[in-house]
C-alpha cells in the first residue's frame, strides 16, 4: 500500500474543500480523452457486490440538450411558484444549472439490477446499486476538479423526461445530469451560501 505525504494528505482536504457545484463555465472545450481518462478514475469507485452498475451518457445532440433544458425551465418555474413570498424573490435569483454554458453534458444512471456481481449485498437493500453510482459521481467529481474543472449536478429535472429525451433503457434509474467544463471563477464557500439561500452547519455526532 502507498504511503501519502503530510502533505498529500492536506492536498487532499483542500481537494475536498474546493469541490463547487458550478453554475458558471467557461465555453471552452474538454480535452480530447480528458472525458475519458476521468471515467476511468470514476469507474474506480466502490459498488455493491463489484456490480458496477453505473452506466454514463454523454449528451452531445442538440435536440436531446433542448429536451432537457425544457424539463429544467417547467420543474424550474414549478419549484418557484412552490416559494413562500420570503424565499420567492432570493430562489428567482439563483442561477440553478449551466446548461447553456457548460461545454460538456453527463447523465449518470444505475442498472438497478446489473448482472454483474450477482446480486451480492442487493437482496435486503436493492437501492446500494443506485448508492454505488452516486459514489461513481462523486469521485468524477472530484477528479475532475484536481484536472481544474468544475462539475454541476443538475437535479431541478423529471427523469422520466430526461430518459425520453436520452432514449435509454427503460430500467435505468437516473442519478444525476451534470454539466462540466472549465469554471469561470473560483470560491472555496458554496454559491448557495455566498448568495443566502443556506448555510453550512458543523457536523454532528450521535452516540449510541
Amino acid at each position: 500500500m502507498p504511503s501519502f505525504s503530510p502533505a498529500f494528505r492536506q492536498q487532499l482536504r483542500d481537494l475536498f474543500r474546493w469541490r463547487r457545484d458550478v453554475r458558471h463555465f467557461r465555453p471552452d472545450p474538454l480535452p480530447p480523452g480528458l472525458l475519458e481518462d476521468l471515467l476511468e478514475v470514476a469507474a474506480l469507485a466502490p459498488s455493491v457486490g463489484l456490480s458496477q452498475p453505473w452506466r454514463f451518457v454523454l449528451v452531445e445532440a442538440p435536440a436531446r440538450r433542448a429536451a432537457v433544458r425544457a424539463s429544467f425551465a417547467a420543474c424550474n418555474a414549478a419549484a418557484l411558484a412552490r416559494q413562500d413570498g420570503g424565499r420567492a424573490g432570493l430562489y428567482a435569483r439563483l442561477k440553478l444549472a449551466g446548461l447553456d454554458e457548460a461545454p460538456c453534458h453527463l447523465a449518470i444512471f444505475a442498472e438497478p439490477d446489473p448482472a454483474q456481481g450477482h446480486g451480492l449485498g442487493r437482496a435486503t437493500m436493492p437501492e446500494m446499486a443506485s448508492y454505488s453510482a452516486v459514489l461513481a459521481a462523486h469521485t468524477l467529481w472530484l477528479v475532475a476538479r484536481a484536472e481544474g474543472l468544475g462539475m454541476g449536478w443538475v437535479s431541478i429535472l423529471e427523469p422520466e423526461a430526461v430518459k425520453a429525451a436520452l432514449e435509454v433503457p427503460a430500467g435505468w434509474v437516473l442519478i444525476g445530469y451534470f454539466c462540466l467544463g472549465y469554471p469561470r471563477e473560483e470560491h472555496e464557500t458554496p454559491e448557495l451560501e455566498r448568495v443566502g439561500w443556506e448555510r453550512r452547519r458543523r457536523v454532528e455526532l450521535l452516540r449510541r
